[in-house]
C-alpha cells in the first residue's frame, strides 16, 4: 500500500503538460528524465518514489519519458538518463545525472528546498524556446 501511495506522488508528465506543471509551478519541482529501456532508470525508480513519500508536501516529484517527449528533452539538453533536474519558480536550479546513491539524491533535494528560491531569484532567466529566423 505504501509503495502505491508513493508511486501516485510521482506525477507522469509530457511535452503538453510540462509548462503548466513545471515552469508555472509555485512549488519546487524535481523531475526525473528517464527511458523505459534504461536499467539505471529502473534502479533509481524505487528510490525516487520513496523520496516522493518522504518529501510529500514540500517539493513536487515528476517524471518524463525522454523517448516520447523529444521537445522537452532537447529543450533542456538531456543526453543521459536518468537525469534529475530541480526547478524553483519554474527555473532549473540544479541537475544530477546518472544512477547515484539515494543519499546523494536526497541531499540535493534538501539543498534545492533550502537554497533553490534564493538561487532562482539571483539567476538570469534563460529562454529555452528557440526561434528560427
Amino acid at each position: 500500500m505504501k509503495e502505491i501511495k508513493a508511486e501516485l506522488r510521482v506525477q507522469q508528465i509530457d511535452d503538453s503538460t510540462w509548462e503548466s506543471l513545471v515552469e508555472r509551478s509555485e512549488s519546487p519541482v524535481v523531475v526525473m528524465f528517464y527511458s523505459p529501456t534504461c536499467p539505471h532508470c529502473r534502479a533509481m525508480q524505487p528510490h525516487f518514489r520513496e523520496l516522493a513519500d518522504v518529501f510529500h508536501g514540500k517539493i513536487r516529484f515528476a517524471q518524463i519519458n525522454v523517448l516520447d517527449n523529444a521537445y522537452t528533452t532537447n529543450r533542456y539538453g538531456i543526453i543521459s538518463t536518468p537525469t534529475f533536474k530541480f526547478f524553483c519558480s519554474g527555473r532549473p536550479v540544479q541537475e544530477l545525472v546518472g544512477e547515484v546513491h539515494p543519499a546523494i539524491l536526497k541531499r540535493l533535494i534538501k539543498d534545492a528546498l533550502d537554497h533553490g528560491p534564493s538561487c532562482a531569484e539571483r539567476s538570469s532567466l534563460i529562454n529555452y524556446d528557440m526561434a528560427y529566423v
